[in-house]
């Protein structure tokens, strides 16, 4: 997908607040939406220019109906391909843009949500993102150990040869971190930042699982 233009994207927006569902840039992240308010929210979406709505999560895991409480960062995503299936569901799936902050949320009319966005402390987000302050190795050599102990089957011939860009902003989306720890990486300030914070988190989950000290992998 060609890079988004910041001048292009609206800053009001609407929203998916979902546990646990984290979109980056440049990824792509598969929903089933059934509930009306969200299917109505997809057909305003595909009637718009740009396809754009915001992937949130709620700021506490399974919060209360009435507690409205949003994170400070989600992120834009174009809806780059959909298909409606026959009992009123959309399968859709979102290719992330840019992040934003959440700067005010609007009074509508509308079944769903919508949001004022800040884009202004992520306009890398549209960017060429440099990855040569990354170790690559180490990366991949923690990933393969945490695949090891989680016993989680995955084809390592297409991890390997995945950009290292890819390899940790689908971490955060493939990977069953908690919502807490998906929100940190989404929120690392820099690619190389949130490779770091990922490096930390798979340690701790290989020191757990297997009570080995990780930084044996350095």
């Amino acid at each position: 997908m060609k890079k988004a233009n910041l001048q292009d994207l609206s800053k009001k927006i609407p929203i998916f607040p979902l546990t646990g569902a984290v979109l980056f840039p440049g990824t792509q992240l598969p929903l089933n939406i059934f509930e009306p308010r969200y299917v109505q929210m997809i057909d305003d979406a595909l009637a718009s220019p740009g396809r754009l709505l915001g992937m949130i999560q709620p700021e506490k895991p399974n919060q209360d109906k009435n507690n409205k409480s949003l994170k400070k960062v989600g992120c834009l995503g174009r809806i780059s391909s959909f298909n409606e299936a026959e009992d009123s569901r959309y399968l859709i799936t979102l290719t992330g843009a840019i992040r934003f902050e959440v700067s005010e949320e609007l009074d509508v009319t509308t079944p769903y949500r919508q949001i004022i966005a800040n884009y202004d402390d992520y306009k890398n987000d549209l960017e060429h993102q440099n990855v040569d302050n990354i170790d690559r190795s180490k990366l991949l050599a923690l990933v393969k150990r945490y695949l090891e102990h989680r016993k989680i089957l995955a084809d390592w011939e297409i991890i390997k040869q995945t950009p290292t860009e890819q390899l940790i902003n689908y971490s955060g989306i493939l990977v069953p971190f908690t919502p807490e720890e998906k929100q940190l990486l989404l929120e690392a300030k820099t690619l190389v930042t949130r490779g770091h914070a990922l490096e930390a988190l798979y340690q701790s989950y290989i020191f757990d699982l297997s009570g080995e000290k990780s930084d044996q992998l350095h």
